[in-house]
């Protein structure tokens, strides 16, 4: 079996690199092609070209580079047409994905393709599946909540489980390790230099209002980040320790009492720690004015959205000040009961994304699988 994978992001690589263990696990013998990262490339991959091509957002960033990505549209395209896979699969980055499905299609119009996490309809610009659809025939999903929307706009869809059921955790004597108080916060304000340059310096603020004395700040970051990151902090009125090495921020998050972050994926990590969380975000103005009018969600916090509940307290936009980011810190370090009912939904959360099941990458592709067999003909076959 010929499979040609596609991941843009670090993120999509790991993604990548789970779903093909899962194939070599459920089909031996099956071989990739494609475009990939470090991950995948140890999983058996042979990248067409550098992943970090394409690892760009934003307009200032994606411009200077516009001869290069369509370059490598054409060349991606160009791979598939003539390697004829028996399946291709996406992952994420639907700008690069779609363009280049959309000349792959038009070459080989059956050619079975998946894509991997759904678009984001849920909360904004819903006609994306809708323009996905004519090119993808089936999504693997990493929310329980989001295959109705994805089969709505006529592809079919499983739910596989989140990556972050499978990540590794700290064990309890590293979480020990790296206590060095009564107290000890985790601040998390973003991983890209925007969000750090807008929200650090509020968080800062924050926990100098909110703190005990003698608490100790654990700040983890990418290493891309850390001068940045480190620059912000020295400017702090409490003293906090950046974190970059993987086994150091995994203790971080385990041995945390609560965390002030940023909001995205990391409240999930947060969750599968068992860390209690205020949850801040703010963005450039134009883009939160966008925002408001888009979103039309009461919550953006994915703890928030899979428990259906509302135990994680969020302050966006404009209520993303340093009084209010405080204020919610407070509450929290003060009222065993809050952090309780968050434990719940944390626990709830994880559950329904999948955890102590089979791994998210066997289950996804034991979907790719069960989508195979159904366009050939075979019936339907569920996830496992």
């Amino acid at each position: 079996m010929n499979i040609f994978l596609i991941a843009g992001e670090p993120s999509g690589d790991a993604l990548g690199a789970a779903l093909m263990a899962g194939f070599a696990e459920l089909v031996p013998g099956c071989r990739f092609a494609g475009v990939g990262g470090e991950g995948m490339a140890e999983a058996g991959l042979t990248s067409l070209f550098p992943m970090s091509d394409l690892s760009v957002m934003g307009l200032a960033e994606v411009l200077p580079r516009i001869s290069l990505l369509r370059r490598r549209i054409t060349q991606t395209a160009q791979a598939i047409a003539e390697q004829r896979p028996d399946l291709v699969v996406t992952i994420d980055s639907p700008d690069f994905c779609l363009r280049v499905l959309k000349r792959a299609r038009a070459a080989r119009p059956d050619l079975p393709v998946v894509h991997y996490v759904a678009p984001s309809v849920w909360a904004w610009r819903p006609k994306r599946a809708a323009r996905m659809a004519p090119l993808v025939d089936h999504v693997l999903a990493l929310l329980p909540f989001e295959p109705p929307y994805m089969q709505a706009a006529g592809m079919s869809c499983d739910f596989v489980g989140h990556p972050v059921v499978a990540a590794p955790r700290a064990t309890q004597a590293e979480a020990q390790a790296i206590r060095q108080a009564q107290t000890v916060v985790l601040a998390l304000p973003g991983s890209r230099g925007g969000e750090i340059a807008r929200l650090a310096p509020r968080f800062g603020q924050a926990l100098g209002q909110a703190l005990p004395p003698g608490a100790q700040v654990l700040v983890p970051t990418v290493a891309a980040q850390a001068e940045h990151m480190r620059a912000q902090v020295a400017r702090w009125p409490v003293p906090a320790q950046v974190l970059t090495e993987s086994a150091q921020k995994r203790a971080a998050f385990r041995a945390a009492d609560v965390a002030l972050a940023a909001s995205g994926t990391v409240s999930l990590e947060l969750a599968a720690n068992d860390t209690p969380m205020v949850i801040g975000y703010d963005m450039a103005w134009l883009t939160q004015r966008i925002a408001e009018r888009l979103i039309k969600l009461d919550t953006v916090t994915l703890v928030n959205l899979v428990s259906e509940t509302r135990a994680v307290p969020e302050y966006l936009g404009r209520a993303c000040t340093a009084d209010n980011l405080a204020q919610g810190l407070r509450n929290l370090l003060a009222d065993p009961a809050r952090q309780a009912d968050q434990r719940a939904a944390m626990r709830l959360t994880m559950d329904r994304l999948g955890q102590g099941g089979d791994a998210p990458g066997y289950r996804a592709a034991a979907s790719c699988l069960a989508f195979m067999s159904r366009k050939a003909g075979g019936g339907p076959s569920p996830v496992p």
